[in-house]
This record gives C-alpha cells, sequence and structure tokens, in this order.
C-alpha cells in the first residue's frame, strides 16, 4: 500500500531511504504491515512518503538532502520503552550476589537494603551524579533501538530529590537524542521517615507535591504502587483523584505480588497502563478492556524475582486488552537495559508471538504513554522515529538473545549510529 501527501508540488524531501523492507504496524492484529522493495521519505521530521520504491517520485527523491540506498535492510518504527527506572544512583549488584548465595529479600531489607538503600544513594547524588550514572545503561537501551523512552522517578521520596530525578531525564534527552515521556512516582514506597504512616505521606503528596510536580511541567503523568508492601488501593485513589484534577494522566503498578484491585482501580481513572498484572483478576481485566487502559507487561522482573505466577495474557487478548513489553530497568528487581530481550522473554516466559512482541514496543507501546496518534508505525504524518535493521525477518528481533542488530536509529528524521546522540 503507498501511501503519499496530497500535494505534489511539496518541496524535495529532507531524506530518503531506499532499497529497504518495512514493516509497518499498522496492519490487523498478528501481522507486520510489510511493504517490499520499498521507500520511505521524511520532511521536517515527519514520515511524507512511504510505498514500493517503484511509486517514488523520482524527482523529489533527486531532490533530496539525503538518499540512503540500503540493500535490503528492514524498518520498522522506532521501539519504545514504556516503563523504565533507569535514573537513579547507588548499585544493588551486591544484593544480587547475596540472594545467589541464600540471603532473602527481606533479610536484605534489614540490613539497610532494598529499595531504602537505591532512596539514600539517589538522596545523595547531584543532578550531575544522576545523569553520569544513568548514560551508560541508557545508551544500553537506545542501541536496542529505542527512540522514545518513559522515565520515572521514585528513589527520593520527598519532594526535592524527585524533581532532581526528573530534571536529570530531560536532561539525558537533550543530550542522548530520544524522546523522554517523564512519570512522577512519589508513591513508589513508603519513605523511611513515614514508616508506619503511609496515610500521612499520602496526604503530603495530594497538599503539597503534586500541585508542584504539575506546576514545574517536569512530569506528564503520576505513577504509583498499589501492593501490601507499598500502597493500599484506597490510598491511590485519593492520590489519582487529585493527580487527574491537576490535568496529570495516571498509571499504576498493579497486581505484581497479589490481587490487590490495581487493575480496576487503574481502569476508574482511565489510567494509560496498567503495569506488572501477573495476580489480576477478569474483573480487572474486564476494566481495561471498557476503559481502553493498556497492559504493559514487565518480564525482566517476572525473570528477576523468579516469579511463577505469569501474567494472563490469555485472558488480555480474548478480551482485546493492547499488551505491551517494556525493560522495567531498575536496579532492584529488573536490572535489564535492552528492549529486545525484554521482547525475547515476552515471546519465551509469557508466550507471546514475535509479531506480538513488536507490536507491544511500538504500536502499543505508544498508547501505553498516549503517543498512539504521533508515533508506534510507519504511516505518514506520523513522527519520523525509526529504526533500520540489519536482519532478514522482523522476527530476528525477539529471536536472538545478545544481538545488536541495529544499523542506524532515526529521531525526528536525524540519523544517528546505534545507541549513540547524532
Amino acid at each position: 500500500m503507498t501511501q503519499e501527501t496530497d500535494n505534489k508540488s511539496d518541496p524535495a524531501f529532507d531524506s530518503v531511504w531506499t532499497g529497504v523492507t518495512l514493516a509497518t504496524m499498522a496492519g490487523p492484529a498478528g501481522d507486520y504491515g510489510i511493504i517490499r522493495d520499498a521507500a520511505l521519505a521524511v520532511r521536517d521530521g515527519r514520515i511524507a512518503w512511504l510505498g514500493p520504491a517503484a511509486a517514488l517520485d523520482p524527482a523529489q527523491c533527486d531532490q533530496a538532502d539525503a538518499v540512503f540506498d540500503l540493500d535490503g535492510a528492514w524498518i520498522t518504527p522506532g521501539l519504545i520503552d514504556c516503563h523504565t527506572h533507569i535514573v537513579f544512583a547507588g548499585s544493588r549488584v551486591g544484593e544480587f550476589e547475596q540472594r545467589q548465595n541464600g540471603a532473602t529479600y527481606a533479610e536484605i531489607a534489614r540490613q539497610g537494603g532494598g529499595i531504602n538503600a537505591t532512596v539514600r544513594a539517589t538522596r545523595a547524588a547531584s543532578e550531575r551524579d544522576l545523569i553520569d550514572a544513568a548514560l551508560p545503561r541508557l545508551q544500553d537501551l537506545l542501541a536496542s533501538g529505542v527512540t522514545t523512552i518513559e522515565i520515572k522517578s521514585g528513589y527520593g521520596l520527598e519532594l526535592a530529590t524527585e524533581l532532581r530525578m526528573l530534571r536529570a531525564a530531560h536532561a539525558l534527552a537533550a543530550i542522548a537524542g530520544f524522546h523522554l515521556v517523564p512519570t512522577y512516582l512519589g508513591a513508589h514506597s513508603i519513605p523511611p521517615e513515614f514508616s508506619g504512616n503511609a496515610d500521612t505521606y499520602i496526604e503530603r503528596l495530594c497538599s503539597e507535591d503534586l500541585h508542584e510536580v504539575a506546576a514545574s511541567g517536569l512530569a506528564s503523568a503520576v505513577d504509583a504502587y498499589c501492593e501490601d508492601i507499598a500502597f493500599t488501593p484506597q490510598q491511590i485513589d485519593r492520590l489519582f483523584a487529585m493527580a487527574r484534577g491537576l490535568g496529570l494522566n495516571v498509571k499504576l503498578h498493579a497486581d505484581q505480588l497479589s490481587d490487590s484491585g490495581g487493575a480496576a482501580l487503574a481502569a476508574k481513572y482511565g489510567a494509560l497502563s496498567a503495569d506488572h498484572l501477573e495476580y489480576s483478576s477478569q474483573n480487572g481485566i474486564d476494566a481495561m478492556a471498557a476503559s481502553g487502559t493498556v497492559a504493559v507487561l514487565l518480564p525482566g522482573a517476572y525473570y528477576t524475582l523468579r516469579e511463577t505466577q505469569m501474567p494472563p495474557v490469555a485472558a488480555l487478548r480474548s478480551c482485546g486488552v493492547p499488551i505491551a513489553l517494556a525493560t522495567d530497568c531498575n536496579p532492584g528487581t529488573s536490572p535489564l537495559c535492552s528492549i529486545l530481550a525484554a521482547m525475547n522473554m515476552g515471546c519465551v516466559l509469557f508466550g507471546l508471538t514475535p509479531a506480538e512482541a513488536l507490536r507491544s514496543v511500538t504500536l502499543h507501546a505508544a498508547r501505553a504513554l498516549g503517543l498512539g496518534a504521533d508515533r508506534g508505525t510507519l504511516e505518514t504524518g506520523k513522527r519520523a522515529d525509526f529504526a533500520v535493521w540489519d536482519i532478514s525477518d522482523p522476527a530476528e528481533l525477539s529471536y536472538w538473545t545478545g544481538r545488536r542488530p541495529l544499523f542506524q536509529r532515526v529521531v525526528d528524521g536525524v540519523v544517528t549510529q546505534p545507541g549513540v546522540s547524532g
């Protein structure tokens, strides 16, 4: 199928890719939307034309500033990591070693480890420290074809550090060349100074911190952790009501360790996504289907925690709930810096097909961030964010473990080297 601009007198394209096969991800579910012997043209940071190369206007192609004539490379939409905690300070590799030697998470926490260790290190870090620590993780992620990343705060658990984390995320986007979706996660865990007083902490978030975050413009959404070890549905209900009143989108860490009703709570507030979902009930899935809330599955945490309760993939499919995958990159439960590895895990651990896995990090991941109209598929008028791959079939992106087949990463029509800002 050829797509082109209506105005034949439009100026020449900025850039053109020829000799490629397109996986547009714009077709029906289960289909890659393949166009073979294709070309794709960019103008002003948007996709201006795509279709069979034989249908391309040679005059416009000749006038383009740059023409990339590739020998059979594949182009997909830029991959989207819609759930990360990539900004933090400190390391918890020692805890990993302790767990492998038999220590439990509870024992490590009593010794001062766990999330509180990351909170202490992050509170002590400067914005520059946070940027420098995150950049190597970020470059690994970009090298797997990612062009849009959601980055959460959540390791400050007090306003100054939470805002510092968000500022670091914005700085990283400018340095490394990707599109940022910043999320405020003040309700990630109960701060040590509020131990035993979660209601008081939620009161502070609602009466003070959320207003400051909204006024800062540093975050577009609010997230929270609904679980026995974190916050109750009633506490999050109050937080989300305030967040929506301030014009912020919401999303939720839901039903990871137990069925707390998180999926239904997320749906109640029209959340962009509900994430984890290992223990979600049919009632919660039905509510998500009705609200359009995307299910974000996080196989890195499932793998690291050796979870045995698989997310209800079959029920999500049957109810038509869009399924996205993400790395959940974080220091404690998902030290994963490759969206391609997350795709492989999604197939092997959760039973997704390779086509579902690619859709989960393009079209559905865009929807999970409220960006479906702007990216996630290759279509004229959409943002020119795409990845060029040295592969023979798009299923290879889920098949290989540890391979980096990225040839070019293109953001707003600007070509970069794999994982490096252009």
